[in-house]
């Protein structure tokens, strides 16, 4: 029973991991050299975003941003060269400092990832 229960919590989590990386948008990549982001398109009135852009991403940086609802958008960041990962959304406020990376790992992509997805959305 505890096999069921424990493979039933994983499952959950992983789909819910799965479903938020889903609809994140990688704006800036560590592979860009500085002001070559990804293009970000207008969404209307259902999404945060209402006109589209390029952003100017710094070298080595993860970038990443999801929008939730027309209120709502959050954003996760690493630099491949730093040790921390930041966070922050529409809903929480200003962008900050989320964890240090792994000593044995730069900052990467799954930072910023992560950071994204413990981002306050609610």
């Amino acid at each position: 029973m505890k096999k069921i229960v424990l493979g039933s919590v994983l499952a959950m989590s992983a789909l819910a991991s799965l479903q938020a990386q889903a609809q994140a948008v990688t704006f800036c990549s560590a592979a860009n050299v500085a002001g070559n982001g990804a293009s970000v398109s207008g969404g209307g009135s259902t999404s945060f975003i209402k006109v589209g852009f390029r952003p100017k991403c710094s070298a080595n940086v993860w970038l990443l941003g999801q929008t939730l609802n027309a209120l709502t958008f959050r954003v996760g960041s690493a630099s491949s060269k730093g040790k921390s990962s930041y966070n922050g959304s529409s809903f929480g406020g200003s962008v900050a400092r989320y964890s240090d990376c792994p000593v044995a790992a730069p900052c990467g992509a799954n930072a910023a990832s992560d950071a994204l997805i413990h981002a306050a959305s609610s």
